[in-house]
């Protein structure tokens, strides 16, 4: 091991799980990201990376900032969904450990995470993957991880840390330049500081569309947060959780990192963003437009171009939380009401675009959506369609979350229902970046009516578009709706705030 040239271990685990969505598999992650070795670092310097930008971002800044030798283990991602296969799991730990004690000794690890994973055999993946780590390098090798601001934080994560980074922007257009960031601090592990991480968590489980962080209570918290970054706070996170994990994790938590372990200072500043937070828990509350009402609102859009276009997201169906992105109830309801000048995206249906490639661009026929999947929500449609055009589903996304990332939808199709045109693709996934539309030669800026199968990602990818008076989230059924007394819950620790209204929480003495 050199300080000169340090050695680190370079690997990466991130899903967001919904415990009501079916379980990712082995196959999930492949058709995603499950990458080992030099791949790893080729994508990681390449231009558009498969992977998160975090890591990209942060072999940018080891790279500037002196000499070093990554060792790449693995790197498995995959969209949002059920909990992970435990084989899957297990065998990745595995990999893990072998990959750590064959390629050591480390000067530190670097882990590209998400945070609110879940296991058939567990309900705390992230914090056991941390966990064999640290038994693996000893407690003095700096492990440093980010974080997306929906993690559910445990103490087994952060009691196997050095430092904890955690995205602050959502939609999440930071997530190359929190890489950037655990550079920055690894440098500074390495060269000796010692560190010490703490955190306060509260009853409070935020509807997810609540959450953005332009404005509301959320970015007030994570601004304030970062006002107090300086001396011995090296990193202040705040992290809303994903209620749809349904974990015994859940609930918004603080977490504070500290230079020269000072423990007290972090525990303190945790504290008080966590009295902060409570004092105005019930800002987080927010409503949605009824499916009615959406629709006319559509129909009248469309209808008359004095009118501004707006966009209509189908919250409850995003893949980006879990959902199957292929609820018809949004769609069905506008193509019944005569909607015109529609898109509509992304629908997840790999049958129906596989059936319009057979059939071919220009071919007309009677588009029955969810054929093969018979999933609580996903409710079958049949419709004459028009084969406008196809693709392989492959893109560079240019804006937002996905801004230079590498993207593949599968087998993808362009279908005209007749005043609505609906993008349909093989590898289910949210809409966020507008190279979901373009690729098919759709001009958004002439669009009246836009739907999205997205809960917020969509905004950092559609803003030039449309400004934040012309989004409207919509009330439908889904695996992912904001309306949480629409679930059975049985890990979610209760009682919660918004869910219970009786919920009360006593800051502790001391944190």
């Amino acid at each position: 091991m050199s300080k000169d040239n340090p050695r680190i271990a370079i690997l990466g685990f991130a899903i967001e799980c919904n415990r009501f969505s079916p379980v990712t598999t082995a196959a999930d992650f492949e058709q995603d990201v499950d990458i080992r070795g030099n791949q790893i670092v080729s994508e990681a310097r390449s231009g558009a990376s498969i992977t998160m930008p975090d890591l990209p971002g942060f072999f940018t800044e080891m790279d500037r900032t002196g000499p070093w030798t990554p060792v790449p283990l693995r790197v498995a991602l995959a969209q949002p969904g059920g909990p992970v296969e435990q084989n899957f799991f297990r065998t990745f730990l595995g990999d893990i450990a072998a990959g750590l004690a064959a390629s050591g000794p480390f000067d530190a690890v670097f882990v590209s995470a998400h945070g609110a994973a879940l296991a058939e055999g567990t309900d705390d993946p992230d914090g056991d993957l941390f966990d064999v780590i640290r038994r693996a390098v000893g407690p003095d090798i700096p492990v440093i991880a980010v974080f997306d601001l929906h993690a559910n934080v445990s103490r087994k994560m952060i009691d196997n840390l050095s430092v904890f980074v955690g995205y602050l922007e959502n939609p999440h257009t930071d997530i190359y330049e929190r890489g950037v960031e655990a550079a920055k601090h690894m440098r500074e592990c390495l060269a000796g500081a010692r560190t010490a991480i703490e955190m306060v968590k509260l009853p409070l489980v935020p509807p997810q569309i609540a959450l953005l962080t332009a404005r509301g209570p959320y970015a007030d918290l994570i601004r304030y947060g970062q006002t107090k970054v300086g001396g011995d706070i090296v990193n202040v996170s705040v992290m809303a959780g994903f209620a749809y994990s349904d974990s015994p994790k859940n609930g918004l938590t603080a977490v504070v990192t500290a230079r020269n372990a000072n423990r007290k200072a972090a525990a303190d500043l945790a504290l008080d963003i966590a009295t902060r937070a409570w004092s105005m828990k019930e800002r987080f509350k927010r409503g949605m437009m009824s499916l009615a009402d959406a629709v006319q609102l559509a129909v009248a859009v469309s209808r008359d171009r004095r009118r501004k276009p707006i966009i209509l997201a189908d919250v409850a169906d995003n893949p980006g939380g879990g959902g199957r992105g292929n609820t018809t109830y949004l769609l069905r309801a506008l193509k019944m009401a005569g909607a015109e000048h529609v898109i509509f995206g992304v629908f997840n249906d790999a049958a129906l675009a596989a059936k319009a490639h057979e059939l071919g661009e220009g071919a007309t026929f009677t588009a029955s959506f969810n054929t093969r999947e018979h999933q609580e929500f996903s409710l079958p449609f049949d419709c004459e369609a028009k084969v406008v055009k196809l693709s392989d589903g492959k893109y560079v996304g240019r804006r937002g979350v996905l801004r230079n990332v590498s993207a593949d939808m599968g087998p993808s199709a362009l279908l005209d229902l007749g005043g609505v045109q609906v993008v349909v693709i093989s590898y289910r996934c949210q809409c966020m970046d507008p190279r979901q539309f373009e690729m098919f030669g759709l001009d958004i800026a002439h669009a009246r009516v836009v739907v999205v199968k997205s809960r917020g990602h969509f905004r950092g990818g559609f803003d030039e578009f449309f400004k934040p008076e012309q989004v409207y989230e919509v009330d439908c059924p889904g695996l992912t709706s904001p309306v949480l007394a629409n679930f059975t819950w049985s890990k979610l620790p209760r009682p919660v705030y918004p869910l219970d209204e009786e919920t009360t929480w006593t800051p502790p003495a001391a944190a």
